[in-house]
């Protein structure tokens, strides 16, 4: 029976350890913290993701290796590169596939829709980050060094989620409150379910045409925000939502005390503009198509109901 190694336990790595356990294989999640799902084929790890030696030991004799870690929001520049680094290093040294969750910040601004074929030219310090993080993988992967696929999400919704949209929208609208977004309210907009990206990332692992290549996640939606803000408060029984544009300004004004939304005025180019994320190689090759978007949003609005209650 095939290992897999998960490494992060946010909300896409959650769903794809989860995932991989229902379908019958073994599962090792690793986080610093040894959090993640509940499972009899799911082993919950505690282990730093830098610490090479270790990780070793935990993916000897996997068949693959999923990087769904990401540090804080507002840590990137010191705390990723590293991670990747040695994550990449590890899968070199044991033989494991190696697939990376990513996401579109890597290509910069990009008019019309984004595909899979257009070159990476970020113009944000995340974007540069995730960019060299791929060419780091691809360039092992050409060399011969590691089988490598990455898997490009989109804006996240669903349970857990975090993204613009759940902090900014999503969140104040399931309590009935105002809500100020800093982007174009009207603008379509491509958003990652989380399950889709995780059953993405292991469609990706079992194909053989996925590596040394890039898979972008069937968006569930490309509804524009107020639209998907107006479906979800119906979905959860609210009031048509209140819903404003947050200048540049006011956000980095937020941005003085909050250290994570301090992050954000970099890659409001991704929510001025309409943002369309291209899956249609994945549809076709990897046989993966998206979730209803009404069942995201009801799920969204159930989870919040649960946690009101508790």
């Amino acid at each position: 029976m095939p290992i897999y190694v998960v490494v992060g336990a946010g909300a896409t790595g959650s769903a794809t350890a989860r995932m991989l356990a229902e379908a019958g294989a073994q599962v090792r999640l690793i986080t610093r913290s040894g959090s993640g799902p509940a499972h009899e084929r799911i082993e919950r790890v505690r282990a730093d993701a830098t610490d090479t030696a270790r990780l070793v030991e935990l993916t000897a004799g996997a068949a693959a290796v999923f990087n769904c870690a990401m540090p804080p929001y507002d840590r990137w520049p010191a705390e990723f590169p590293p991670l990747a680094r040695a994550l990449l290093t590890v899968v070199e040294q044991v033989g494991a596939d190696y697939v990376m969750l990513g996401n579109a910040y890597g290509y910069g601004p990009v008019e019309g829709a984004t595909t899979e074929d257009l070159p990476l030219t970020p113009t944000s310090v995340k974007g540069h980050i995730r960019a060299q993080m791929w060419h780091e993988a691809l360039a092992a992967h050409d060399a011969g060094r590691v089988r490598v696929t990455e898997v490009r999400a989109n804006d996240y919704l669903g349970a857990g989620a975090i993204s613009p949209f759940t902090l900014m929208v999503g969140a104040p609208v399931l309590d009935g409150s105002p809500v100020s977004y800093p982007g174009d309210l009207d603008a379509p907009h491509s958003w990652t379910y989380i399950g889709d990206a995780a059953r993405t990332l292991i469609a990706a692992a079992g194909h053989e045409k996925s590596w040394g290549r890039v898979w972008h996640v069937p968006s569930t939606s490309e509804a524009p925000v107020r639209e998907l803000a107006t479906r979800l408060a119906a979905a959860a029984g609210r009031r048509t939502p209140d819903l404003g544009r947050m200048t540049v300004d006011e956000l980095r004004e937020i941005g003085r005390t909050n250290s994570v939304m301090a992050e954000f005025p970099e890659m409001l180019y991704l929510y001025d503009r309409p943002s369309i994320l291209d899956a249609s190689a994945t549809k076709a090759v990897l046989n993966v198509t998206p979730t209803k978007v009404e069942d995201v949003l009801d799920e969204m609005a159930s989870a919040h109901g649960q946690r009101r209650r508790g």
